[in-house]
């Protein structure tokens, strides 16, 4: 198929940008207007051009919460570059790695302060947009469905993250069936915590541009009411968090108290989120309407979506493929197994990636004939419905018998007076393994560790119960899985 705009994943983006497609920082009240916005995204990829740049090379976009980064990453698109957003510390600690790896030529920052620090040899260093009155508009760089669009960081929760390789037609496949999923209108703005680099955020700042609509950006997540106060402020339709954001909300702020009419929807994504905790966001905020969703990146970002019409029959699912896609439950040899059934998660369908940078053979063994194994663990019922189980890296084996962390943690969080809980697996001589536990209270921790202990079943061995301030977090709000293991030892 030859290179066309249109197949430009960017350029489709701003065709259909409209009335209400401006981005804002809810900190400065800085705002991109619907009319500046689709020159500032050209322009910027005519700045990338003029330089020298040339289609499929990488851009390391240095990631703010912030409007000039959303601009950078789809100018970068839009001139055929390949974006390759990355979060602001990680860039600071590991820029010379991250240039051989991703092979990028150049690194965008927005701030000028920092161009000095991330010079490197032969890389361009950048910072900052062009004026919106700088140039005409240029058309966007042809593109194949196909084409690389973008490299996106795993979360590296569990290890060293690598990157996946993200096309135009992906990207286009997964917006448009997440559109459909959420019933997004044309009306839409985003407040958006989450970054660019996180494929969840990257989805929600998709989805909503794609329909017209617009973005909040919001960087004071540690003051949760600022937040709040900002999506009532902003007139904000939709909220995208991960577990522990919820954890936040329900916990640290005044999410019942605060007016927020225009919201319509809650986004929760990132890995599971306690049933009781679904059913107490949707108690507490009845008029905006609760959607539980499972990703990956490999996958581009969602894979399923609950209704939350069905949140009170199908409670604790993650509910059922979006329409362009196709889930199989397997055992250890690839045989289909029947409903009810738990076995490895797969998925097909026009948002599976293209594969690992680099890494051709850890590519074969998870993308394999169309299908991607995802490594999690689950069972679909017999309406079609979704139910994680756990993933295959996060079991622990007690008396030889596998426990799931993700029950474990589930369990232990929904206990009143819990906050937060993460499970690490620990040697044990007797059982072979056994849990420690890692709990953030709600207020006074008189008597919660027996009350956990007394909790859980005779037959999950606890090594340790640990009442911590916080629990081991990645800049995108999951648990770091290495960190507690390492802490856990």
């Amino acid at each position: 198929m030859p290179a066309s705009p249109k197949f430009n994943f960017a350029g489709r983006l701003l065709n259909r940008l409209g009335e209400r497609s401006c981005l804002i920082d809810a900190a400065t009240g800085e705002t991109v207007s619907p009319k500046d916005l689709p020159r500032a995204i050209s322009n910027f990829a005519s700045k990338l051009l003029g330089l020298g740049m040339e289609e499929n090379e990488r851009i390391l976009i240095n990631c703010n919460l912030s409007p000039s980064t959303g601009i950078a990453y789809l100018g970068a698109m839009y001139a055929g570059l390949v974006p390759v957003p990355i979060e602001k510390d990680t860039i600071n600690s590991s820029l010379s790695e991250l240039l051989e790896r991703t092979g990028a030529r150049a690194v965008w920052t927005e701030e000028n302060s920092e161009v000095e620090r991330l010079t490197q040899p032969g890389v361009l260093s950048l910072h900052g947009l062009p004026p919106t009155t700088c140039s005409s508009p240029i058309p966007p760089v042809a593109r194949r469905e196909g084409d690389l669009a973008v490299l996106v960081a795993t979360s590296g929760t569990t290890g060293t993250p690598r990157f996946v390789m993200v096309s135009h037609g992906n990207l286009t496949a997964n917006t448009e069936a997440i559109v459909r999923s959420q019933n997004l209108l044309g009306d839409e703005r985003a407040m958006l915590i989450l970054p660019l680099s996180y494929c969840f955020g990257a989805s929600a700042f998709h989805t909503h541009l794609y329909q017209g609509g617009g973005v909040v950006f919001d960087s004071r997540f540690m003051f949760p009411d600022k937040v709040l106060h900002a999506i009532n402020k902003y007139r904000c339709t939709t909220f995208a968090g991960v577990p522990t954001v919820y954890n936040i909300l329900l916990r640290r702020s005044h999410l019942g108290s605060i007016p927020m009419p225009s919201l319509r929807r809650f986004l929760q994504a990132g890995g599971p989120l306690a049933p009781q905790q679904v059913a107490e966001m949707r108690d507490t905020v009845p008029m905006a309407k609760f959607y539980v969703m499972y990703g990956q990146t490999e996958a581009t970002a969602r894979i399923t979506c609950l209704d939350p019409a069905h949140l009170d029959a199908k409670l604790g699912s993650v509910g059922r493929p979006l329409d362009n896609l196709t889930v199989r439950i397997v055992d250890e040899e690839g045989r289909d197994l029947s409903t009810g059934q738990t076995g490895e998660i797969m998925v097909s369908g026009p948002s599976i990636t293209l594969g690992y940078l680099n890494e051709p053979e850890e590519s074969g063994c998870v993308f394999q004939d169309g299908w991607l194994r995802t490594g999690d663990l689950g069972h679909l019922d017999g309406d079609g419905y979704l139910w994680i189980d756990g993933r295959k890296a996060h079991f622990l084996k007690i008396r030889g018998v596998r426990v799931s962390i993700a029950e474990v943690e589930t369990r232990v969080a929904s206990l009143p007076g819990v906050s937060e809980c993460a499970a690490a697996a620990v040697p044990h001589a007797e059982v072979g393994e056994a849990l420690a536990l890692y709990i953030v209270p709600d207020h006074d921790a008189t008597e919660l560790v027996d009350k956990v202990r007394r909790s859980l079943p005779t037959c999950w061995n606890c090594e340790s119960i640990n009442i911590v301030s916080q629990i081991p977090k990645t800049a995108r709000g999951k648990v770091a899985r290495a960190a507690l293991l390492k802490k856990a030892a």
